[in-house]
């Protein structure tokens, strides 16, 4: 079962591996959170709002890999992922 708060729902630690169908619901719903904000923020105002957001996940993800001691390599490799996501929203957002 979906649940933002499943780890602490009596029980909930008897389920510490989600299910395929978890973690593919939990990206179906991730993207179109992100897609449904970004139409949103598009309708108002253009490149300074994905500007924005951009900055903020390379900041955002610069302070998780670092808590996280990932090497620069993977580092790199999640912010060049997260913008490629990013994009990839964006395009999506736009073509609805």
């Amino acid at each position: 079962m979906l649940s933002t708060d499943r780890d602490y729902k009596p029980g909930g630690e008897h389920f510490a591996v989600p299910t395929q169908g978890e973690v593919e619901g939990k990206l179906m719903v991730s993207e179109l959170v992100a897609v449904a904000c970004l139409q949103e923020l598009l309708k108002k105002e253009h490149a300074p709002v994905v500007e924005r957001v951009r900055r903020r996940i390379l900041r955002d993800m610069k302070h998780r890999c670092h808590a996280l001691n990932l090497c620069s390599d993977d580092e790199k490799a999640t912010a060049d992922y997260a913008l490629q996501m990013l994009e990839s929203a964006v395009k999506e957002a736009g073509s609805r």
